[in-house]
């Protein structure tokens, strides 16, 4: 089913959808790495507010945590946050980190080191986010077009962060930048999907930290969804 054309009516010259709306895809979410299917649902309602004494204190609780997991435990969990090794065995070689933010700094300084291989190994973990399986037919098609048209011209997968947008935007936002990203060049898409795969790995990275410090119990790292 993978890159089925839509109907030509609703197609633009790059063969995606000109209108996202009619498609069906109005607050259908997209479904991200590490979310089973159906989990995509239970994710919907807005949770309560939480005061920033209390954010802090489990991030603190979680770094602390983070700071004390075995090498091969940290390294397990970070990969699930960025899959190069390169980028986890530095960032798990480089605890214990004072605070979060130091920990998003080093996260950033080692993504900018990474070489061009070690971004493809990266890529190679990352999953196209895709829809949850009640979402209707046509939304699927779109999104699965749009995907190989992207892969097609570029030879990876699609990443991008969608960290601060509410789920009901976050296909037609997946639709809307793969129908831009098309038109650039090979350089200038390499540079942009390396940043955006640096912001996931922080919004990743801050998943972590928060469900560390959240777990009333021992935390078990390997096997934890993140982001």
């Amino acid at each position: 089913m993978r890159g089925v054309p839509l109907s030509r009516s609703s197609e633009s010259p790059a063969g995606l959808p000109e209108h996202p709306q009619q498609a069906g895809r109005a607050g259908v979410p997209v479904q991200s790495r590490g979310t089973a299917p159906h989990e995509a649902q239970t994710r919907t309602p807005v949770p309560e507010p939480v005061s920033a004494s209390t954010c802090a204190n489990a991030h603190s609780r979680g770094l602390g945590r983070f700071n004390g997991w075995r090498r091969d435990t940290a390294l397990s969990v970070l990969l699930e946050c960025f899959g190069s090794h390169r980028w986890a065995l530095r960032m798990a070689a480089h605890r214990p980190y004072p605070d979060l933010g130091a920990l998003l700094a080093a996260s950033d300084e080692a993504g900018y080191d990474l070489s061009p291989a070690d971004i493809a190994e990266a890529l190679a973990a990352e999953s196209a986010p895709c829809l949850h399986h009640a979402a209707p037919r046509a939304a699927h098609l779109a999104l699965r077009a749009a995907h190989a048209a992207y892969e097609s011209r570029f030879g990876h997968v699609f990443v991008i962060c969608l960290d601060g947008l509410p789920p009901s935007q976050h296909v037609d936002q997946v639709l809307a930048a793969i129908r831009t990203r098309l038109a650039h060049d090979p350089d200038e898409e390499r540079a942009l999907t390396a940043e955006e795969m640096r912001r996931l790995a922080r919004g990743r990275i801050i998943d972590l930290v928060t469900e560390a410090g959240s777990a009333p119990g021992p935390f078990r790292a390997a096997g934890q969804p993140v982001g």
